[in-house]
């Protein structure tokens, strides 16, 4: 049997640190022999989870046991969090997850059979109390942002239908006088700049806008 955990964070803003010593002193606390930490930096939206993934399918077999700081961790709604929840149920690999005190219960073979059915459903109807509570939390975050960018849109403060700007126009200005003293042509500023065609003109309309 081995242990392996496993954090996700949503956006580079946020800090896999705090994670990690989570699990990692949940372990040392426990004297459990942690094999490996799997992370992933996405965002709910793509959800795209290659170490997650690696581990999944890979590294966790049979009998082994998944440690996670929350339960949103698995998933990005409440059917998704189930779903894998009843993947490794079937695969009897134990998910440990530390907002839910029940699940770090050690249950051996040897423990009352009466006792091990009573803190499975318990701990079955807290994970799906859980789950749901994590969906909710998931919309009303979705609905914050969509209000947020709605205010920033109404303001003027929001370019590319909901995409900040790649960069500074001030920054921008600096980079273009050099096509304005012929030292650069426009098309190789652009490729520098690593600008879409579209965007590299936008910027350069709103200088012109700016000078009037």
């Amino acid at each position: 049997m081995k242990y392996v955990g496993y954090h996700r964070v949503s956006t580079r803003e946020q800090h896999l640190d705090r994670g990690i010593k989570e699990i990692t002193d949940f372990c040392n606390q426990r004297g459990i022999e942690l094999k490996k930490i799997y992370t992933d930096q996405s965002t709910g939206k793509t959800f795209i989870r290659h170490r997650y993934i690696v581990m999944k399918e890979d590294v966790l077999d049979p009998g082994d046991a998944l440690i996670i700081t929350e339960i949103d961790r698995l998933g990005r709604n409440k059917e998704e969090i189930l779903k894998e929840l009843r993947y490794y149920n079937e695969k009897n690999i134990r998910v440990m997850i530390l907002e839910i005190p029940t699940t770090l219960i050690d249950i051996s073979y040897e423990d009352d059979t009466l006792s091990k059915l009573m803190i499975n459903t318990i701990n079955s109807l807290l994970k799906e109390i859980y789950a749901t509570i994590a969906q909710a939390e998931i919309e009303k975050k979705e609905k914050r942002q969509r209000q947020g960018i709605a205010a920033k849109k109404a303001r003027g403060d929001w370019e590319n239908y909901g995409r900040p700007r790649k960069m500074d126009l001030e920054e921008f200005k600096k980079n273009y006088e050099r096509v304005q003293r012929g030292e650069i042509r426009p098309f190789e500023l652009k490729n520098e700049l690593k600008l879409k065609t579209s965007t590299f003109y936008r910027y350069k309309k709103m200088l012109e806008e700016n000078k009037e």
